[in-house]
């Protein structure tokens, strides 16, 4: 890897979202060498994901190069790499681009997409948890369009402009939200040899309440919101398999769909090489004591999405969420050096700031800790969190003049199919494959 040998101890972050970041910032010009790894040269403010699907911010806005967090901070490196493996005993992790050893060792490797086992729906579905499969997902519904207004068959055409948004929580009410939005201000004046009136937007949630992290007053609000924009919501739904055409549900309900997104669980993202015992298998995440250290090893850390910290408070650990991320991130930095001095360290207690989501124009839900409000002030407090938790002053104004100009224009321009997304056909599938 290239990496100098040094006499300071060598903290290895593995990851660079919003718990590695806050990590590498809070060991900002100590007395430790920082190696950072990641697949990506850039953090991903995955909070946005779903404007970037649907063409309402371009993909570089949400992005910040890793380098440029770093490049003022003293023996601070960083890899452009996939780690592949750790060895424990030896104190060695493999990479694609080589072997390094480390003395302190933090996964910071956020979550991926759970599709609890189901490996058609996981093979045919769309997910949205990184900037190229957002990009994937815009390429999608744009292409949908174009071929709908070619073909001549009726339920070919329905399909493709019936889009299906499985799980009900922030991410799909959101996404929902702004289809709704495109197909009122935008998809009729882009298309107007088709009838958008056909379009549908199907959000399936599998509980009773969608929201269901969020208060009662916000999912009775949200729900609101979605259904005066022309939402379908379906509760108490769960969905049994999708063939690339099919959506099967546990009832007699089924839609015909060529656009499946997935957004109805996560699951954290492992390397291999750790104790099972230290390992939770269902929601495959690390579990880690107050100070966050794996267990079962006094070098070795978790934080954010990926870690398991189980408290009276969060039986099934903190919300996967940027806020824990951030502050373990932080608190944890303070701990290694705390441990480096052979200092005893500080246990971590998550001060749970609220949560919010936003389902359009002039409509939000925010939860703050001892009141709800949603509307219009929800919304521009929604604005100015995002905003604000931005890393970037240009990403900042970049994203405040699209909101502006999408605002007073009701226009998203950022509809571009830059890179093709093929789909297999299911007029394609064989026997075998259904």
């Amino acid at each position: 890897m290239n990496i100098p040998n040094t006499s300071l101890p060598r903290i290895v972050i593995i990851g660079g979202g919003f718990a590695g970041i806050a990590l590498a910032k809070s060991l900002k010009n100590q007395a430790v060498q920082v190696v950072l790894l990641d697949k990506n040269n850039y953090h991903t403010f995955q909070p946005l994901l779903y404007q970037v699907a649907t063409g309402g911010l371009e993909d570089g806005s949400i992005a910040y190069p890793l380098r440029k967090v770093i490049q003022e901070y003293d023996n601070f490196y960083f890899r452009l790499t996939n780690v592949q493996e750790i060895d424990t005993q030896n104190q060695k992790i493999s990479t694609e681009i080589g072997e390094l050893q480390y003395d302190y060792l933090v996964f910071a490797t956020g979550a991926k997409t759970n599709y609890f086992g189901n490996q058609e729906i996981e093979r045919n579905s769309m997910a949205m948890k990184n900037i190229p499969q957002a990009l994937n997902i815009r390429s999608l519904i744009l292409e949908n369009f174009e071929q709908a207004v070619l073909t001549t068959d009726i339920a070919e055409r329905e399909s493709l402009i019936n889009f299906v948004l499985v799980g009900g929580g922030p991410t799909g009410v959101e996404l929902a939200g702004a289809l709704a939005e495109m197909k009122k201000a935008i998809l009729q004046k882009d298309y107007p040899d088709l009838d958008i009136s056909k379009m549908h937007i199907n959000l399936i949630q599998s509980g009773d309440r969608i929201l269901n992290t969020m208060s009662e007053k916000s999912s009775v609000a949200a729900e609101k919101f979605l259904k005066s924009l022309g939402v379908r919501i379906w509760k108490n739904v769960r969905v049994k398999n999708y063939n690339g055409r099919t959506v099967t549900t546990n009832s007699e309900l089924t839609f015909e769909s060529a656009t499946v997104i997935w957004t109805a669980g996560v699951q954290g993202a492992l390397v291999q090489g750790l104790q099972a015992e230290s390992l939770i298998e269902k929601v495959e995440r690390i579990r880690v004591n107050e100070f966050s250290q794996i267990k079962g090893y006094e070098n070795l850390f978790a934080i954010g999405d990926v870690a398991c910290m189980e408290t009276a408070d969060f039986p099934q650990g903190h919300p996967m969420m940027a806020q824990p991320a951030l502050q373990q991130g932080k608190v944890l930095g303070e701990n290694i050096i705390k441990l480096i001095q052979k200092k005893p360290m500080k246990p971590f207690e998550y001060n749970d700031k609220g949560s919010m989501a936003t389902i359009g124009r002039n409509k939000a839900v925010v939860d703050l800790p001892n009141c709800h409000f949603d509307g219009v002030f929800a919304w521009f407090v929604w604005m100015f969190v995002h905003l604000f938790s931005l890393i970037g002053f240009k990403n900042k104004v970049i994203v405040f003049m699209s909101w502006v100009y999408n605002y007073i224009r009701f226009d998203r321009e950022s509809r571009l199919i830059i890179r093709p997304f093929k789909k297999r056909s299911f007029t394609t599938f064989t026997s075998d494959e259904l």
